[in-house]
């Protein structure tokens, strides 16, 4: 299993734990994303499975609806990506995206990994779960926030970047700097 696989394998396991834990009243709770509630939120990181396979061709099939069963929709559209990118030939699939010529595995890993983390930060918000994310994948999102630049606090991608206050941690300052109130 290459690196981005392995990463995105781990990352929506953790995405569909965090899922799993929301409780069925707040599935209509507003999150941190203007205008999503919890169950938007999981419905975003479909969405984004379904434009990725889409620049390379493909799609995700038939699966449940985020609007009728978040967690279901999810894992299934995470099985797809999954085997997508277990099979090296389609995982190094090309297409002319945002930033120039790309290959599908790579540019889920940049857009697709990062969404994975923020995202379940927002839906554990949305759901009131406490979450602690990984310092490493803290500091991994961080180096791919840097890598958007200005994109990344355009509209629909990141609210500005906040000023957290003094002392926060590694958590707090990287959600204030991808427009997340942490405190």
């Amino acid at each position: 299993m290459s690196e981005i696989a392995a990463r995105f394998t781990r990352l929506a396991a953790d995405f569909a734990a965090t899922a799993e834990a929301v409780p069925p009243e707040r599935w209509d709770s507003p999150s941190p994303c203007p205008e999503w509630t919890a169950r938007g939120v999981v419905g975003h990181l479909v969405e984004n499975q379904v434009m990725f396979l889409g620049f390379v061709h493909r799609g995700l099939g038939d699966i449940p609806s985020a609007a009728d069963d978040p967690v279901g929709s999810w894992r299934a559209a995470a099985a797809v990506v999954q085997a997508e990118l277990a099979d090296p030939e389609r995982a190094a699939a090309t297409f002319d995206g945002f930033f120039g010529r790309s290959r599908f595995d790579v540019a889920l890993d940049r857009f697709v990994n990062f969404d994975l983390i923020v995202h379940r930060w927002d839906l554990a918000q949305a759901a009131g779960l406490e979450l602690r994310l990984d310092p490493a994948d803290i500091d991994w999102a961080a180096e791919k926030a840097a890598s958007f630049g200005d994109m990344l606090h355009s509209d629909g991608v990141c609210g500005p970047a906040l000023v957290p206050p003094p002392g926060s941690g590694r958590q707090t300052a990287f959600l204030a700097s991808v427009g997340r109130r942490a405190w």
